[in-house]
């Protein structure tokens, strides 16, 4: 991830790039052989145990194995087989989009809550009333924690994983709020700013407050440009829903079950809220939290 979102000198001087002055080809080919050796030997695994050779117990690598060799489109007139390449980057794929994404929005999440204990207890109460202090969340009664979702805009709105969106390409020249765009330039969205301009958000706009969506008809699905942390469109994040369900499904069995509090007395805004850029947003430090048991056994 960090070489993914490293300054790359040759994006601006194309020339400079057979020379690799900054050693970003040579590391990403060592990290490429070393994931390349770790997917292998996940696929061993699984090709070897023969308990997941059993219907019942097969997972979706084993799903993904057993279409080893079958045309990737059957109706297309130029056969393609799926091969073990095909299977290798679905797997990097659900690795790096599925949990590097959703640990920083957990951690944002967290360093949020116990940064403003009131949304804390806000949120536990609700959860209290909606599911009780005998039973774990369920995945059914997520939809039901409006505040939960409240509070998950405003992560998003102040940190997207995905700060710049995935880069597009405009299909033709066009001029927009006065600037003119030439056709195929490379459009990045700035989510980021986006969620912390004062002119869309008011004046509080630093401020975590998730109260502002109350009565708001805004959502996470890209329909309201306002906040598009998984983009919008053709081109959205295709793991959106599952993304947004782990989150809230964590967040609210980890608050509900647990009283959390700050190491060393530390007070709350003296949490480091400061950010690592790579290609997604995390924390510049990990967070620490002392977890106490609360529901009633």
């Amino acid at each position: 991830m960090r070489l993914g979102g490293a300054f790359n000198i040759a994006d601006y001087i194309p020339l400079l790039g057979a020379l690799d002055l900054q050693g970003l080809e040579r590391d990403t080919k060592k990290v490429s052989k070393k994931i390349d050796e770790m997917l292998e030997k996940i696929m061993e695994e699984h090709e070897q145990d023969p308990i997941k050779q059993k219907e019942q117990h097969k997972n979706f690598i084993d799903k993904l194995l057993a279409s080893l060799h079958q045309p990737i489109n059957p109706r297309d007139e130029e056969i393609q087989a799926i091969d073990k390449t095909n299977i290798k980057a679905i797997i990097l794929e659900l690795i790096f989009a599925a949990f590097d994404t959703t640990a920083a929005t957990l951690d944002w999440t967290f360093s949020q809550l116990l940064r403003n204990p009131r949304v804390m207890k806000k949120l536990q109460q609700e959860i209290q009333n909606v599911v009780g202090m005998n039973k774990m969340v369920e995945e059914t009664d997520v939809p039901k924690l409006n505040y939960l979702d409240m509070v998950m805009k405003e992560v998003f709105r102040l940190h997207p994983v995905a700060p710049l969106l995935l880069s597009h390409e405009s299909m033709e020249d066009i001029t927009m709020n006065g600037y003119y765009i030439n056709k195929k330039s490379r459009i990045l969205v700035n989510a980021w700013a986006i969620g912390r301009n004062p002119n869309i958000w008011s004046e509080n706009v630093q401020e975590f407050y998730p109260e502002r969506f109350n009565d708001s008809s805004i959502d996470l699905k890209g329909h309201n440009f306002e906040l598009i942390p998984f983009g919008s469109g053709r081109r959205s994040c295709p793991g959106m829903q599952l993304g947004l369900m782990t989150d809230k499904f964590t967040v609210a069995q980890l608050v509900h079950c647990f009283d959390w509090e700050l190491p060393n007395n530390m007070k709350p805004q003296s949490l480091d809220m400061n950010e690592k850029f790579c290609v997604t947003i995390s924390r510049a430090k990990h967070i620490l939290a002392l977890p106490t048991y609360r529901l009633i056994q």
